[in-house]
């Protein structure tokens, strides 16, 4: 217990570190670019755009307002895949600052993932003014919305944390991931109803946190009605298990990050 406490104060301790290295994440991932920061709102905009084209014109998926349907979905799932994408190599990305300085090696996932949240939420800015200039509107089940993004928050960091710590020792978990992140893009409800998919294949979406947070999105934000309450309880105690079991292993692996960098 006393270890425990002892990571948690030195990572407080370096609480100046990890602000300063969200800020970098978040004003360097466009720097030297024209349009700089424009982009977080421009990216989701223009998938937006080739989805809302493709699927109702082209693939007749008919569903009322659908760029609505399909926004609520796709903002949260870009928040995911953009930070596992870039936490997997964040620590070999840094290698050559592990190798000079001492920090906390927990700083590189935690500002990578949050610096990623902090975009979402800026992004949440599109999500909001198509869904009140749509007529679509709000509901009082909002309030259930920060929540959500906590737990996807506390699911995504675990993640990282592991990713960013065996990726150290296997590159090729790099690779792997966009492969994943690829097929979960199809094995999550987000151009799709749920219930669109054969019932022999349910499972998976049971199974993958991401589409059943999106489908509690959706209720929330599309549907106006409450989300299933045990499914938050359950994957809000599992997020909290699973950070707890991503950030030991983090920390039992990063003993041998400097010699396998």
């Amino acid at each position: 217990m006393g270890d425990k406490v002892k990571k948690f104060k030195e990572l407080y301790n370096y609480r100046e570190l990890l602000k300063t290295n969200i800020k970098k994440e978040i004003r360097g991932k466009y720097k030297g670019s024209w349009l700089g920061v424009l982009w977080t709102f421009l990216n989701p905009l223009l998938m937006l755009a080739v989805y809302a084209f493709v699927f109702p014109y082209i693939l007749r998926v008919e569903v009322e307002n659908y760029t609505i349907f399909m926004i609520v979905a796709l903002i949260p799932w870009n928040f995911f895949t953009t930070a596992i994408q870039t936490g997997t190599g964040s620590v070999v990305a840094n290698g050559n600052i592990l190798k000079k300085v001492y920090f906390p090696r927990e700083i590189i996932p935690i500002s990578i993932t949050t610096s990623q949240l902090v975009n979402f939420l800026i992004t949440c800015i599109i999500m909001f003014a198509f869904i009140l200039f749509s007529g679509v509107g709000f509901s009082f089940y909002l309030l259930l919305f920060p929540i959500l993004i906590l737990i996807q928050y506390i699911i995504t960091l675990a993640l990282t944390f592991v990713l960013s710590a065996l990726t150290v020792f296997v590159r090729d978990i790099d690779h792997f991931v966009s492969v994943i992140l690829t097929l979960g893009f199809y094995a999550t409800p987000i151009v799709y109803q749920a219930d669109m998919l054969p019932e022999k294949f349910q499972w998976v979406l049971k199974i993958n946190p991401i589409a059943q947070l999106v489908e509690s999105y959706r209720d929330i934000l599309y549907y106006h009605r409450l989300p299933d309450l045990m499914m938050m309880g359950i994957w809000g105690g599992l997020s909290i298990i699973l950070l707890a079991s991503g950030y030991m292993i983090f920390k039992k692996l990063e003993k041998s990050f400097v010699e396998e960098l």
